[in-house]
């Protein structure tokens, strides 16, 4: 299907969101994107009643197509859950080097809008990173790791986000890479069977 036989809603979100990952949300007006997407202002009103629910759109369409990719990454990995879970930072760093590459579009957003905690598209973003966080937690308890999965879940999300950052900052995918080996490191040690398992503090929140 073409640009041009999107419906308009649609239509209008993909412009936001090309619009949005090139300029930053801030940078981009409303008039932008109703030029890009072929529409006029009227029309973008008529289908957001804001900048703000246009933002939140944008992000609520890149949700589940990227848990779906880390999903389609861990399950494409052959090897125990630790080899899995590297394959998500060795792809992320193989699409860093992407000259067009700029980062997680849910934290760049936090950024700009890091003084409107209620904003919709940071309850968007909140939500989609707890969606990986529980998805991660399934994988591992699966794999055994048991009281220690939630903790550990929470741990590659630091390292996740965390690389994000460094690597925006750097222009340098190595550091996930790093990021990569660092997460393996941690979850051969919970796995069943590791000498270092019992030394591992079981979180209160549990």
């Amino acid at each position: 299907m073409t640009s041009s036989t999107l419906p308009t809603r649609e239509r209008i979100i993909r412009a936001a969101g090309k619009l949005f990952h090139g300029e930053g949300i801030r940078a981009v007006s409303v008039d932008a994107v109703a030029e890009k997407a072929g529409v006029t202002k009227r029309t973008l009103y008529y289908h957001f009643r804001s900048k703000d629910d246009l933002i939140a759109a944008y992000l609520d369409t890149r949700d589940q197509p990227n848990l779906a990719l880390f999903q389609r990454w861990f399950a494409e990995t052959e090897g125990d859950v630790a080899d899995k879970v590297a394959s998500l930072f060795s792809n992320l760093a193989r699409a860093a080097r992407h000259p067009e590459w700029k980062g997680c579009g849910f934290l760049r957003t936090s950024v700009e809008l890091v003084n409107l905690p209620g904003h919709p598209a940071i309850t968007i973003g909140r939500a989609h990173k707890k969606r990986v966080e529980d998805w991660l937690f399934s994988a591992f308890t699966e794999a055994g790791v048991g009281e220690n999965a939630l903790q550990l879940a929470r741990q590659v999300i630091l390292l996740l986000d965390g690389s994000f950052a460094v690597v925006l900052l750097h222009r340098d995918p190595s550091y996930m890479e790093a990021a990569a080996d660092a997460a393996s490191r941690l979850i051969r040690t919970a796995l069943p069977g590791s000498a270092a398992i019992d030394r591992l503090p079981v979180p209160d929140y549990l």
